[in-house]
């Protein structure tokens, strides 16, 4: 990936966008940081740790809308990839809490010790060293990605048929992971995290520092999808999203170009969920419920399929609206307006917010020229021809 292809492939939204995502990744930080409590500009570090989180689904809406937006790949199950990261970053926070934790062993996590385990699983081992934990961020999502991918896209499975087994896939983890057996803590997961590089995770330092690693894996996250699908190799996924059967026909591997995008995107999905874990404070099996799949997915829906800058912001807007209204009488009717919200946008705004406002903006652009052309010839006493009668 050189410089001069990142220059190319952004036009001026998506400098903007980078603009404003990089502006906040500085600013917050600072303001919370720096500035007295009380100060009208001080951030609380709760809003930091809240907005952290936003980011966090921001980068997983990326990651499903450069398969879905670019290559029509529906995933139901993304939430999985989102979960195996965090899971992946969580076992490293596990490992550091040592002798800090109840029972005061300095190997086995405390669940283990209350279920009488005896000795650390093989599959925890070396997740005592960031490093390693960093790796399994990225390798053990993009793994699944790349065998589940292999089977389905090698078999063409495609469509709703495909959306199904992505779901059945995050749900069979969903109750894998709720095994108190399978040494991941059950249905309460892992948490009371103590350190992350031997900072506190509770410290409002190190919040502030999270927050702008995350936006900061934005940046990089967008920068990637927007070089994959300006380049060659995305005219190719956008011709598969259109016409599969036709790319096949003219000689191009489908599945293998399929296959590259999925593992991507799932690595992306694998990054967003390890700066969620440290954030949020905890990791359960419940990320992996398929409902919470559908409802990245339909961020990606009301922001704007296909346009990258519109799947950021319909996550942050989205969650923002939950915040706000399940915080109070309306919050046992949030899904029924989350559901209607999906309705009201597929109704009124198929293309998205950004979708929708970028079609006005190219018709409007188109007018103007067309106006500004007509007033250039009539200045230059240039007429259309009149039919004759």
């Amino acid at each position: 990936m050189t410089p001069h292809m990142l220059t190319r492939s952004l036009d001026r939204g998506a400098t903007i966008f980078l603009l404003v995502v990089a502006a906040l990744g500085v600013l917050i930080p600072l303001f919370n940081l720096l500035l007295p409590a009380g100060s009208f500009l001080q951030v609380p570090t709760y809003l930091v740790a809240l907005w952290g989180k936003y980011v966090c689904y921001a980068i997983l809406a990326l990651s499903i809308d450069l398969i879905w937006g670019y290559c029509g790949i529906l995933s139901l199950g993304h939430g999985a990839f989102f979960a195996l990261g965090g899971y992946a970053m969580g076992m490293y926070l596990m490992r550091q809490i040592g002798t800090r934790g109840v029972y005061g062993n300095p190997i086995l996590p405390d669940f283990m010790v209350f279920l009488n385990w005896q000795k650390l699983p093989w599959y925890w081992y070396g997740f005592d060293m960031f490093w390693f934990a960093a790796l399994m961020v990225l390798f053990v999502p993009g793994l699944l990605a790349f065998c589940f991918g292999w089977l389905a896209f090698r078999s063409r499975v495609t469509g709703v048929y495909l959306s199904i087994i992505t779901q059945a896939m995050t749900y069979a983890l969903l109750l894998a992971f709720f095994r108190n057996d399978f040494g991941f803590g059950g249905n309460n997961g892992l948490t009371d995290f103590k350190d992350i590089l031997g900072f506190n995770v509770q410290a409002e330092g190190t919040r502030a520092a999270l927050f702008a690693l995350s936006c900061l894996a934005l940046i990089i996250g967008f920068l990637i999808c927007r070089a994959i699908v300006s380049s060659k190799l995305g005219k190719v996924l956008i011709a598969v999203r259109d016409a599969e059967s036709r790319t096949r026909f003219l000689g191009y591997r489908v599945e293998s170009y399929k296959l590259f995008v999925f593992t991507v995107s799932a690595c992306m999905a694998g990054v967003a969920g390890a700066l969620y874990v440290p954030q949020v404070g905890i990791i359960n099996p419940s990320e992996f419920a398929p409902g919470n799949s559908i409802e990245a997915v339909i961020w990606v829906a009301v922001g704007g399929r296909g346009t990258l800058v519109g799947a950021a912001l319909g996550a942050v807007v989205v969650n923002y609206a939950k915040t706000f209204f399940t915080s109070g009488m309306l919050a046992p009717y949030w899904l029924f307006m989350l559901g209607a919200l999906f309705i009201l946008v597929t109704l009124l705004l198929p293309k998205g917010i950004v979708g929708t406002f970028n079609a006005w903006w190219d018709q409007s652009k188109e007018k103007r020229t067309a106006a500004s052309a007509a007033s250039a010839a009539a200045e230059d006493g240039v007429t259309e021809p009149k039919m004759a009668e």
